[in-house]
């Protein structure tokens, strides 16, 4: 597998979610993890996590410094300051890296020189060459490897996966967690959307967190339906627990990046036009993002600045503590591939108003849901749930039963049934 962030080094839910389905398909098949950068000190069971800052002498064998010199390091255990694994001349058949960059920097380890992928961070300054060099360096590394199937996941890891398929001729599913379509609107056609394509066009299967994604891929990129293969998320289970608000109104959560794609400016209206029936509520938002200062301003224009708050980025219990209190959730996103926020929601027994162009509406089927852009039938949903304990409740238990079937495992297993049904393995992938 290819990503671009795990645990604990994560901006958002792409690495959480790359961690959770790496812990449910171990049960199933052998699982190696390249990403760029990690925690040498994070662990996984039963996964090979190949950080880019960690190194040991195991790995120096395999890419390239079986010689003499690496007794000197049997103590080496990783490399600090955010280095990536070395990378050699010898490596891949004795043909040597033959591009330069600003993020490639070399290292002397006894009488070797080891080209040394050096960021400090994942998505800050030029992102596009970091996922350039790094496709460059995983295809270097994955020859030294022995796998079945590439499992790449988004934009940031698809050079990678197509310089891997192009040297190993093994097949290439590319993971969907998000598209530049969702980010920044249909009319987007910049670079990313461009790779993005490209590398959909170069996989041998695609697999969607949902069918909405799915249907985004063959619309918008020209992808044919028989290569899509959706598998929806997963949750971890969580022990939902209640705390007392610090306030006596009822409270209205929304959890997610403040920018185009999660529709914040519409939490705002919806708050405008609840408050204006009853204005005994909060509404709360819980993130950062580039609509942070247009949500204030906003907010204030409207009148309704004593009953908005943004709260900024909040740490994972944080953001539980939150939850803990809310009364209602909403997710209003214009193009939401997934929206774990709103099934965390449920497990702590929030009644929750989420968005048709989502793709957790599928899996949801208890929660209310409405068009982004319809702003009074959310509203009025909101009020409904706010003002009537009974269809709360409802609301409550119809939706925690849809948890059933949510789960990494169920997820995992979907993602084996797609390698089988395309017929990427045989025999090594137990069932």
């Amino acid at each position: 597998m290819l990503g671009w962030e795990f645990p604990p080094v994560i901006n958002g839910g792409l690495g959480v979610a790359c961690h959770d389905l790496c812990i449910a398909l171990s049960k199933y098949a052998s699982v190696t993890m390249i990403i760029p950068k990690s925690n040498p000190d994070f662990v996984v069971k039963n996964l090979n996590l190949i950080g880019l800052n960690t190194i040991d002498t195991k790995t120096l064998r395999n890419i390239g410094f079986a010689n003499e010199n690496y007794k000197n390091l049997e103590d080496v255990h990783f490399i600090d300051a955010h280095l990536n694994p070395y990378y050699t001349s010898k490596t891949n058949g004795d043909q040597p890296l033959n591009f330069k960059s600003q993020f490639l920097k070399p290292l002397k380890i006894g009488n070797e020189t080891a080209e040394v992928f050096h960021i400090s961070d994942l998505y800050g300054g030029d992102v596009i060459e970091k996922v350039t060099v790094f496709g460059k360096l995983a295809a270097k590394l994955a020859c030294t490897l022995d796998f079945d199937v590439i499992h790449a996941h988004d934009w940031m890891t698809m050079i990678a996966g197509m310089e891997i398929k192009a040297q190993t001729g093994k097949p290439l599913v590319m993971h969907i967690h998000s598209l530049e379509v969702d980010r920044s609107g249909p009319t987007s056609k910049g670079w990313v959307y461009q790779i993005e394509k490209k590398g959909m066009e170069y996989a041998d299967v695609l697999m969607p967190v949902s069918h909405f994604t799915g249907k985004i891929i063959h619309d918008y990129y020209g992808i044919p339906i028989s290569k899509i293969h959706t598998c929806h998320n997963g949750i971890r289970p969580v022990v939902p627990f209640k705390s007392e608000k610090l306030f006596k109104e009822k409270m209205v959560l929304f959890i997610g990046r403040l920018t185009r794609q999660k529709g914040p400016e519409y939490f705002v209206d919806i708050a405008e036009k609840v408050l204006q029936h009853n204005n005994n509520v909060r509404f709360v938002m819980a993130g950062t993002g580039e609509y942070f200062n247009l949500l204030l301003e906003r907010a204030a224009l409207k009148g309704i600045a004593h009953r908005f708050h943004l709260t900024g980025f909040l740490n994972l219990d944080k953001v539980r503590q939150l939850l803990s209190m809310a009364d209602v959730y909403m997710m209003p996103s214009m193009s939401e591939p997934f929206g774990l926020s709103a099934v965390e929601a449920v497990q702590f027994g929030v009644p929750s108003v989420i968005s048709k162009q989502s793709g957790v509406s599928e899996v949801l089927q208890g929660s209310l849901k409405f068009d982004y852009w319809d702003t009074d039938s959310a509203a009025q949903y909101v009020l409904a749930l706010l003002n009537d304990s009974v269809l709360a409740e409802k609301i409550k238990e119809d939706a925690y039963k849809d948890l059933e079937h949510i789960s990494w495992d169920s997820a995992a297993q979907t993602v084996i049934s797609g390698y089988k049904k395309f017929n990427l393995v045989h025999d090594k992938i137990t069932s």
